[in-house]
C-alpha cells in the first residue's frame, strides 16, 4: 500500500505563532497560486525574519507551525507584486521533485490556507468582517457567530480491475493521449464507496464491487483531498458519458507497449496505477 505525502515526523502544525518573532523562519509566499522561490539552478524558499526584508509587504500572513526547528509562515502578496531581484514566482505543480517532499507538502498546505483566508474575510451569512480564532484554524463572525473552516472537497478515485486488465479513461481536459483512473467528488450523504460506484457507472456504465482503499493525497489545486481505491469489475459494457469522459478502454498490463500515456508521478493516480500493475504482474 502506498502512503504518499505523509507529514514528516519533525512537522508540528500550529495556529498561534511564538510570542517572540523568530530571527529566521521558513516562508511560503504566494501571489495567487504562484510561490516565491530563488532563481534556478538552486531553488529555495525564503529564510528570513519577515518578507519585508526582501522588499515585500504581504497582505495577509498565517502561521503554519514548526518543521524541524524552523517556524513556518505562509503569506499572500498582492496580484501586482513583482518578484525581488534573484527571485521568481513559480507555479506549485512545476516544483514537484524540485522542492524536497516535506517542503512541497507544506507548500500545498500553505496554498490552501492562503486561499481560504483570502476568501473568508467576510461572513457569508451576514456580511460582517470575520476574525481569526486563536484556538483552531477557523474564522468567526462577531455578529452572527458563524464559524468557517478551511474548505476541503473530498474526491474519490477508482481504478477498476478485471483479470489482468485495467479500466482507464481520458477526459477532454487531459493532455493529448493521456488516460487515468476515474474520479469524482463526493456528494452530500454519500459514503466513499457509494461515490465510487456511482461515478464509475455514470461515467462509463460499469458496475463495480469489492472496493479496497489504497491511499489518500492532499491535492491543493485548489482544495481537494483525493481518496483512492481499487475496485473489481462486476458487470456492464463500456458506455462513456461523452461529457466528462471522451474515451475509456480496458488495457492489458502484460502488454506494456500498448499502455497509454499515464498521469505524472506527482499524482496519486499514477501511484495507484503503478501499484496495480506491479501487483497484477506479480500474481
Amino acid at each position: 500500500m502506498s502512503m504518499p505525502f505523509q507529514w514528516p515526523a519533525g512537522y508540528a502544525p500550529a495556529v498561534q505563532p511564538p510570542i517572540e518573532p523568530p530571527e529566521r523562519s521558513l516562508w511560503f509566499v504566494f501571489r495567487g497560486s504562484e510561490l516565491l522561490v530563488t532563481v534556478a539552478p538552486v531553488i529555495a524558499l525564503p529564510h528570513c525574519n519577515h518578507p519585508k526584508t526582501l522588499g515585500m509587504m504581504p497582505q495577509r500572513i498565517q502561521y503554519l507551525g514548526v518543521l524541524g526547528e524552523e517556524h513556518c509562515f505562509s503569506a499572500e502578496a498582492a496580484a501586482e507584486t513583482a518578484a525581488p531581484q534573484g527571485w521568481v514566482w513559480q507555479g506549485l505543480r512545476a516544483l514537484f521533485g524540485v522542492l524536497d517532499e516535506e517542503r512541497f507538502a507544506l507548500a500545498g498546505r500553505a496554498l490552501q490556507i492562503v486561499d481560504w483566508d483570502r476568501t473568508h474575510q467576510y461572513c457569508g451569512a451576514c456580511g460582517r468582517a470575520t476574525a481569526a480564532r486563536t484556538d483552531e484554524r477557523s474564522r468567526q463572525c462577531p455578529g452572527c457567530g458563524l464559524v468557517v473552516y478551511p474548505r476541503l472537497a473530498p474526491a474519490v478515485m477508482g481504478l477498476v480491475r478485471r483479470d489482468r486488465e485495467l479500466l482507464l479513461a481520458r477526459s477532454p481536459r487531459f493532455p493529448e493521449g493521456m488516460y487515468s483512473a476515474l474520479a469524482g467528488f463526493v456528494e452530500p450523504g454519500e459514503t466513499l464507496e457509494q461515490c465510487l460506484e456511482r461515478e464509475v457507472y455514470e461515467e462509463v456504465g460499469i458496475r463495480v464491487c469489492k472496493a479496497r482503499y489504497f491511499a489518500s493525497q492532499p491535492w491543493p489545486f485548489p482544495h481537494s483531498l483525493m481518496i483512492a481505491f481499487f475496485a473489481d469489475y462486476y458487470s456492464g459494457e463500456i458506455r462513456v458519458d461523452e461529457t466528462e469522459i471522451e474515451d475509456a478502454k480496458w488495457f492489458d498490463v502484460r502488454n506494456f507497449e500498448n499502455l497509454p500515456r499515464l498521469p505524472a508521478r506527482i499524482s496519486i493516480a499514477r501511484r495507484l496505477i503503478d501499484a496495480a500493475i506491479g501487483e497484477m504482474l506479480a500474481s
